[in-house]
């Protein structure tokens, strides 16, 4: 039997998951005396239960916040031993909508679902948004708790009502292992014993249920992975650090280390009290590798025995995934965002929002942009190949978070389901003149100068003397200037947020492919936010891309004002205006800076100089 299991409690607001809990806890003997005795005379705001018994909804709520509401607002983790000597660690999550995001952060790690649903009030909104969490997240245990039975006089009618709507939703989402039970927390019936008030029932009590052992297929025959957390260098020493994860890990098994796909053999396996002959999942450990290969963090370590390793991981970096929003923020398309998955972390952008699940009846509806507790399909683009499980194979490695790259905030957590297959069919094709053949034919050292800065900074004119200058000195370029972009290449960009990211995409792939033809490339555009414009940055090899910071200040750029915009977006008539109603970030390490008070020769030459220093120009 497993020694413990994760259980995950939700239900509404005061359909009475804490009170379950307590009752629990303190009839598998969790509970010391003293703080029983206390429960009987302690009262939360709101609280029916008579002075001199226990109020059992007390001995789970941990904040202080919570017990003068008299509602769950965070995750209560309670740890109660039973008497067969399993352990269950309890996440006792919120019930307010609101507060969903936080149910969904401890399903992620759960085993078994207690779903707790009140009679008088039976199957709400909240019901089915939490089982919908919980089946998402890989949950495939659900009890059911039909409490308050003693409100109904223990109708077995009420009962069998509720029974039978909830398995009409168990049974849409796919989940096989269930119970219902008819309880009532408040007087301890059918929590640990059978209650004779409920004699028409004969299934078990949620203890009998929570005593039984469950494997979950999709666990079995697992390669046995260690994600890379650090990597620990001594005087001849060189060893990966991370947790087990999968299976267990032995010396001289053969393992693969992704993504760069070197083999090798373990040849020890080490941790603070010595060498270990095997390695457990969770245990943290130190691996040496014969040969001593190259790795870093956030680079994973795979078990090759097992032959179902070529089905378990793939390298991927266009993805569909289920997505739980949890940021006040929402989320759009084209939006970026740190996506981290287990110690690996890269950018990603929302490509495509496919559809909103609807949590009533199993729908999938088609959406724009997803708001907070939402649960969606998306498509992600990663900026590079990272190894993946498919969630339903590993809900360790197939599960990531989103975090929003300027706040920190965290705003998703998804679940990998599949490869979007078109970017598997796709294979780059080499052609034998190559990019340095083009930049040789033209006897120059190429590169890519981005201006970026608030419209009306002196981008354009600076970018056009530019351009005059390069050509004098015989040398080939071209400028993508954005104004002339959206009016053919990105017609169907609008200036929200999502759409300057796209644009900033777009015209960062064109340079990618003029800079490889050989050309300085010299684009002109207000790219207003940091990440697009690393983003592009990163397309680039190190030396090949330059960004400049055109400063120009506010007010003189509003005075200029050479195309009218900011007149036109101070009288209402045009929004998202970079500067007035929409953000510039300014650059944070940008390779040059020019002020915009300077004549543009000026300016010119100080970029012509930049050049000269790093060998872009003419090669001799």
């Amino acid at each position: 039997m497993s020694a413990i299991l994760r259980v995950l409690t939700c239900g509404s607001v005061d359909d009475g998951k804490s009170t379950l809990i307590g009752r629990l806890a303190v009839e598998t003997g969790n509970v010391p005396v003293d703080t029983i005795a206390a429960a009987r005379t302690v009262r939360s705001g709101g609280s029916l239960v008579p002075a001199g018994e226990i109020d059992y909804s007390l001995l789970n709520d941990g904040l202080e916040a919570e017990r003068e509401q008299g509602i769950t607002i965070d995750v209560a983790y309670r740890s109660i031993s039973l008497p067969s000597g399993r352990r269950l660690l309890i996440a006792d999550s919120p019930g307010h909508e609101q507060y969903t995001r936080n149910m969904a952060v401890a399903a992620s790690s759960s085993e078994l679902a207690i779903i707790v649903i009140d009679v008088n009030r039976g199957i709400r909104p909240q019901t089915l948004r939490h089982l919908a969490i919980a089946s998402l997240m890989g949950i495939q245990r659900v009890a059911v708790i039909v409490n308050k039975i003693d409100d109904v006089n223990y109708s077995e009618k009420n009962f069998s009502d509720i029974s039978q709507e909830i398995a009409t939703h168990l049974k849409r989402l796919g989940i096989q292992d269930s119970i219902t039970i008819p309880v009532s927390a408040l007087n301890g019936e059918n929590v640990v014993t059978h209650s004779e008030l409920t004699s028409w029932y004969s299934g078990q009590t949620l203890l009998e249920y929570l005593e039984m052992e469950y494997l979950r297929p999709a666990d079995l025959h697992l390669n046995p992975r260690l994600p890379i957390q650090l990597v620990t260098r001594a005087q001849n020493f060189r060893g990966l650090a991370g947790t087990v994860a999968d299976g267990a890990l032995m010396p001289g098994m053969q393992v693969l280390v992704l993504p760069s796909g070197q083999k090798a053999e373990i040849e020890k396996i080490l941790t603070f009290d010595g060498e270990m002959n095997s390695a457990q999942p969770g245990r943290a450990v130190t691996l040496t590798l014969r040969p001593d290969i190259d790795a870093s963090r956030g680079d994973v370590v795979v078990a090759i025995d097992s032959k179902s390793l070529q089905q378990r991981f793939e390298m991927v970096d266009e993805i569909s995934a289920n997505l739980v929003c949890i940021g006040d923020l929402g989320i759009k398309v084209g939006q970026i965002f740190r996506f981290i998955a287990s110690t690996t972390t890269v950018m990603a952008v929302i490509t495509k929002i496919n559809s909103r699940l609807n949590i009533e009846n199993g729908d999938s509806e088609s959406i724009q942009s997803a708001e907070v507790n939402d649960i969606i399909n998306v498509d992600i683009s990663l900026e590079r190949s990272i190894p993946l499980i498919p969630y339903q194979h590993s809900r360790q490695s197939g599960n990531f978070v989103l975090v929003e790259p300027v706040t920190a905030r965290t705003i998703g957590a998804g679940m990998f389901q599949t490869v979007v297959r078109n970017s598997l069919n796709v294979t780059y094709q080499d052609y034998a003149i190559t990019n340095n053949l083009r930049a040789k034919q033209k006897n120059q050292s190429p590169a890519v100068l981005w201006l970026t800065g608030l419209s009306g900074s002196g981008k354009s004119t600076i970018a056009n003397a530019l351009d005059k200058a390069l050509f004098s000195q015989s040398l080939h370029s071209y400028v993508l200037d954005g104004d002339n972009l959206r009016l053919g290449l990105n017609k169907d960009l609008d200036f929200t947020p999502q759409s300057r990211t796209e644009n900033v995409r777009r015209v960062g792939e064109v340079a990618l492919l003029m800079h490889s033809a050989g050309l300085f490339v010299i684009v002109a555009l207000v790219s207003p936010y940091e990440s697009d414009r690393q983003l592009a940055k990163k397309l680039f090899n190190n030396g090949d891309f330059f960004e400049i910071w055109v400063d120009t200040p506010l007010e003189i750029c509003q005075g200029r004002d050479t195309k009218g915009l900011y007149k036109k977006a101070q009288t209402g008539n045009i929004g998202n205006m970079t500067g007035v109603s929409q953000a510039y970030e300014m650059p944070a390490n940008p390779d040059i800076v020019l002020d915009g008070l300077n004549s543009v020769d000026v300016s010119v030459q100080a970029v012509l100089d930049f050049l000269a220093s790093r060998g872009k120009g003419r090669q001799n």
